[in-house]
C-alpha cells in the first residue's frame, strides 16, 4: 500500500511540473481534474458478423424462380429458420459465458461497480 501511495505522489508530481511555467510554456492544461470519472459511456456493444447469410440468399433465389409461392420452398425456410433459431440459441449463450467469465464487462455493469467502489479524489 505504501509502494502505490509513493507511486501516486510521482505521478502528482510529473502532473504538477507538467503544468508549471518553469523555464518554457506548460505542456498541459486540464479544463477538468484530472481524475477517472465514476461512470462509463453507455455505448452498445458490436454486433458482429452476419449469420445464415447463404440460408436466406438460397430462400430468396427460391422465392424468385416460384414466383414468391412459399409452398414450393418449404424446404429452404425450414433450413434458413432453423439456421437462426440455431444462431439466436448461440448467441444468447455467448452473452451469458461472456457476463461470467470476465472478458468485457457491459457498460451498466461497470457503472454499477464504478458507484459501489468510487475513486478516491483526496489522500488519506
Amino acid at each position: 500500500m505504501a509502494a502505490a501511495g509513493a507511486a501516486g505522489v510521482l505521478i502528482q508530481e510529473k502532473v504538477s511540473r507538467l503544468i508549471s511555467k518553469q523555464n518554457r510554456k506548460p505542456v498541459l492544461k486540464p479544463n477538468r481534474p484530472l481524475t477517472l470519472r465514476d461512470a462509463v459511456a453507455n455505448r452498445k456493444l458490436k454486433k458482429g458478423e452476419a449469420t445464415c447469410v447463404t440460408e436466406m440468399s438460397v430462400l430468396m433465389a427460391c422465392w424468385k424462380l416460384n414466383n414468391f409461392v412459399d409452398g414450393l420452398c418449404s424446404e429452404e425456410m425450414k433450413s434458413f429458420y432453423t439456421c437462426v433459431d440455431k444462431a439466436q440459441a448461440s448467441m444468447k449463450n455467448k452473452s451469458d459465458q461472456n457476463i461470467l467469465q470476465g472478458g468485457r464487462l457491459p457498460p451498466k455493469h461497470a457503472t454499477s461497480l464504478l458507484k459501489r467502489f468510487p475513486n478516491l479524489t483526496s489522500e488519506i
